[in-house]
């Protein structure tokens, strides 16, 4: 939680970015790819730099309680797959296998998807897309923002358009969410193990204990870093989808334009070609790359501190 809250500032202004390029689409939004700095230049011109920062409430609301059941639910799903992998086996591994640890990061996701990623994601969407950025500005309404903060946002969606609103793009989210974690936990933990095997190699190279070796702030940094860029790479196009189908509002009587994952990737590639579902693929790993590094440095800071005062005992 505390390194959700060091890159919550950071997250927003390049998920705003991000979601600004990732839901293009043609009529008065200029379609031509302007890239995340051409994007961000766009955004400040025509709103100013505070714009930047539309949706941080929803980030903070959403982050802080995100990262601590990602990171609980990863220790426990970890703990019980772990005890049947063990007890089908018929021996006590020391150190949990790549199937378990996928497994566990799946389920991990899949949990923070449904309690707190899609709730949050679609008031952070609505406050961010109500004035487009890339809407040419004599089509922009001159009205006062509908969305003020992310309590009233998500009062006022479940008032017009009911409970069920908050979870508009549930399945893609749940799918981005699960495949980024078992990928992020999975190259993370493969990572350190190898790091601290080399590390721990060395030391008994020249003769002493390597019992407490760990990782230096710096190398859980850059594999967590690593770790974090290795699913948006992946999933990208779920993202896309989630954005375009959070964003649009659904009125009674009016068929809504995307229905579902299949549908939504089809219409999307049939009408700006393929490439589109990796639109704002390079602001979402600026944006997720850091704060991972962060969160997995800060985790493991905390985790040897709280270790070594002995509350894990």
């Amino acid at each position: 939680s505390t390194a959700a809250a060091e890159s919550s500032a950071k997250a927003a202004s390049v998920a705003v970015i991000s979601s600004s390029a990732s839901s293009q689409s043609t009529g008065n939004t200029v379609v031509a790819p302007l890239g995340p700095f051409g994007t961000a230049r766009r955004i400040i011109q025509r709103e100013g730099p505070l714009a930047l920062y539309k949706g941080l409430t929803a980030v903070y609301t959403g982050i802080v309680p995100k990262m601590a059941i990602r990171f609980v639910s990863f220790e426990w799903y970890r703990d019980i797959l772990g005890g049947w992998y063990d007890s089908y086996t018929g021996f006590t591994a020391s150190t949990p296998s790549p199937t378990v640890t996928f497994t566990a990061g799946l389920l991990s996701g899949l949990t923070e998807a449904i309690l707190i990623v899609t709730p949050a994601e679609v008031c952070k969407i609505r406050m961010q897309s109500q004035y487009h950025s890339l809407i040419d500005p004599s089509h922009k309404p001159q009205m006062h923002a509908k969305y003020k903060n992310v309590v009233q946002t998500a009062a006022l969606i479940v008032k017009e358009e009911g409970p069920s609103a908050l979870y508009k793009g549930v399945v893609p989210t749940m799918m981005r969410q699960g495949c980024n974690q078992a990928v992020n936990f999975s190259v993370y933990n493969w990572s350190k193990k190898k790091v601290l095997a080399w590390k721990k190699s060395r030391v008994e190279e020249q003769g002493g204990s390597s019992k407490d070796v760990q990782l230096d702030h710096w190398q859980s940094l850059l594999l967590g870093g690593l770790s974090g860029g290795m699913g948006p790479l992946v999933n990208n196009p779920l993202d896309v989808v989630k954005t375009r189908m959070q964003k649009q509002v659904i009125h009674e009587g009016k068929e809504p334009k995307y229905k579902g994952l299949l549908q939504s990737c089809i219409i999307i590639a049939q009408e700006e070609g393929t490439p589109a579902l990796w639109k704002g693929i390079t602001p979402r790993l600026m944006r997720i790359m850091p704060g991972q590094a962060i969160t997995f440095m800060t985790y493991e800071a905390v985790s040897a501190k709280m270790e070594s005062y002995g509350w894990f005992d």
